[in-house]
């Protein structure tokens, strides 16, 4: 079997990135798992690892200090497309963000940029309602104390 191309799509900026380093973990039809070191160096945080929940549109990564203590969970709004006989999966952002940081705070990040994203036509109405209701699932879900049910996905994983 051909091994998965992962490519990170982004609208603002405008750039698709092979992520030719991650690890693949693991795969099935509902979830892929990587582990991977940043693309750029980064002061706050080195490495992470990455669940990627197809049917539900959801990117949950989470991000390492170099010493190996949490940062933050990152979870990123996105759209799957695969190609090439599901050989390629392209991951498109669709720029909605929630942080989840150690202490328990919560952040709710680039709301401004789906904005931009649809007044500059760079994504559709329906993609911007798609992004709304996806965003609008997993705060539900935070809210009502099932995160653990996304996370644990890593957590089996030793990630």
């Amino acid at each position: 079997m051909e091994q998965l191309a992962i490519y990170r799509k982004r609208l603002i900026p405008d750039e698709c990135v092979l992520l030719k380093d991650d690890t693949l973990v693991s795969q099935t039809e509902e979830l892929i798992v990587t582990s991977w070191n940043t693309l750029n160096p980064k002061t706050a945080f080195q490495y992470g690892a990455s669940c990627y929940f197809l049917k539900k549109g959801i990117k949950v990564s989470k991000f390492y200090r170099g010493d190996g203590s949490l940062f933050c969970w990152y979870c990123d709004i996105v759209r799957y497309d695969f190609s090439q006989g599901n050989t390629v999966l392209t991951v498109t952002d669709l720029l909605a963000d929630v942080i989840l940081y150690p202490d328990g705070s919560i952040k709710v990040a680039d709301l401004d940029e789906l904005a931009e994203a649809f007044e500059k036509g760079l994504i559709s109405s329906q993609e911007l309602t798609l992004s709304l209701k996806q965003l609008n699932a997993l705060l539900v879900c935070i809210y009502e104390g099932r995160f653990s049910e996304l996370g644990n996905e890593l957590e089996k994983r030793g990630l």
